[in-house]
């Protein structure tokens, strides 16, 4: 019904196994979904009291885990070039361009910034400096589609985009 039962003091596994081992085994059988994040051992604790549930996972963390996973992989690619080089400073001061929503990246007006010496909008940076790297590249492409599907509730293109063959890091 939507409402919340109970908020728990902490989060260890003991804890919840002992929460949720007071209610009955027919009314766990009836759980039909858990949303949770990707703490590791939320599963298991799902497995074990919730026999017939379907594990979902918010969208909040689907994308928290794919921006942190390309940042990741930013770092390690901005990292092969020399720290002079004009792509490791396209990589590295306008970090937070990469993170955000292509959409809401500026396209008409340049600024200028003296890292990289030169004049460009926010989506000419990001589009230069993911052109560095093919992995680099087809990585932000596949976050940026996975964050519209999401946005859109598009089902089908999420389920395409996990099972994609791209070469990603």
């Amino acid at each position: 019904n939507h409402q919340v039962v109970q908020i728990l003091r902490t989060r260890y596994k003991k804890t919840l196994l002992k929460y949720f081992g007071r209610f009955s085994p027919q009314a766990r059988a009836n759980v039909k979904t858990v949303t949770m994040d990707l703490n590791f051992y939320y599963q298991d604790i799902v497995r074990a009291c919730f026999p017939n549930a379907q594990i979902v996972i918010d969208r909040f963390h689907m994308i928290q885990m794919l921006t942190r996973s390309f940042n990741s992989l930013r770092i390690r690619t901005m990292k092969t070039f020399d720290k002079k080089s004009r792509e490791y400073q396209l990589l590295k001061s306008p970090w937070k361009l990469y993170l955000k929503k292509y959409d809401e990246l500026e396209k008409i007006h340049p600024r200028y910034n003296w890292h990289y010496k030169d004049c460009l909008t926010q989506v000419q940076v990001v589009m230069e400096g993911i052109g560095a790297n093919t992995t680099l590249e087809n990585s932000y492409n596949l976050m940026q589609s996975f964050i519209k599907a999401i946005e859109d509730g598009d089902t089908q293109k999420i389920e395409s985009l996990i099972v994609s063959k791209d070469s990603i890091g």
